[in-house]
């Protein structure tokens, strides 16, 4: 069988690194994995962790109403893209489990509630409840929480084993963000299509019966994960077992997502269906449902 990861080398960008595990166990990685890549939205699950982590900690409450001009607005509403704000608006456009409104905002919302409670710069906070304990030392937080951590291939595996078995947060806390949360809700992906049904965690996208999606016709509905709009991308498929662990892919590039989209909506589909065929060797019946 070829190596799946070989597919790699023909992608259309200046630097890849792309790395496949079982929790902490790596079992095949490509390219410059200690290379600093900026991860775009794969940003918004490692804030969601460390937001999740300031919820056990009391700092902020998930289910109460963050603002009391405006009750109808939770933190978990936020977290799953269900509160109304728009992609960039300053201010939510619609009211809270309308529509899934894919938001930049509605995470920096969230992170700037985490900042004020704990009197600390979320940059920090993030740092210090996740990127330290995890030996993440080549990870940062540049700007906004949405799309700004920058960070390498390996220090991504290490948050992806920690989703997998969890030492940060509680195991219901952890199983909290990777479930589907408004399962009901349609709504945008961005870059990929409209669904009537886009199902989301709390900082994860999890792929249901989306098709076409960025993930590959054999990865289950339940794999959750996320991709950037710098050319990154990340999921792990709890049905995709090695040893009883579910399988991660993690691939990032240095070329924006816009710039090369109709090819990464192929290549990535295509790589992830070698990497489950590879280490699975039993995958996943593909996803056929279809959706407008």
């Amino acid at each position: 069988m070829a190596r799946a990861l070989d597919l790699v080398a023909s992608w259309p960008v200046p630097h890849a690194a792309a790395i496949v595990c079982a929790g902490d166990r790596r079992l095949d990685q490509t390219g410059d994995v200690q290379r600093t890549f900026r991860l775009a939205s794969i940003s918004k699950p490692m804030a969601a962790w460390a937001i999740l982590i300031a919820v056990e900690e009391g700092i902020v409450e998930l289910d109460t109403p963050y603002d009391s001009a405006d009750p109808s607005r939770t933190l978990r509403h936020l977290l799953a893209h269900a509160a109304g704000y728009g992609f960039d608006s300053a201010s939510p456009i619609v009211g809270p489990e309308r529509k899934r409104i894919y938001s930049n905002t509605g995470i920096e919302v969230a992170a700037s509630l985490v900042e004020q409670a704990a009197d600390m710069p979320f940059a920090q906070y993030l740092a210090a409840a996740v990127f330290e304990p995890l030996g993440m030392q080549s990870s940062e937080l540049a700007g906004s929480p949405a799309h700004q951590v920058m960070s390498t291939a390996a220090d991504v595996a290490r948050f992806a084993a920690e989703v997998v078995s969890p030492t940060l947060l509680a195991p219901t806390t952890a199983a909290d963000a990777i479930r589907p949360h408004y399962p009901t809700l349609g709504g945008i992906v961005p870059g990929v299509g409209r669904f009537d049904a886009s199902p989301w965690g709390l900082g994860f996208e999890i792929r249901g019966q989306k098709q076409p999606h960025w993930t590959g016709a054999r990865n289950s509905p339940g794999t959750f994960g996320h991709f950037g709009g710098s050319g990154t991308m990340m999921w792990t498929d709890p049905a995709a077992l090695v040893d009883g662990v579910p399988i991660t892919l993690i691939a990032l590039t240095d070329r924006r997502f816009d710039d090369w989209a109709s090819d990464a909506l192929r290549v990535w589909p295509e790589l992830s269906d070698a990497v489950i065929e590879e280490f699975v060797g039993n995958p996943t019946p593909p996803v056929t449902a279809a959706q407008p």
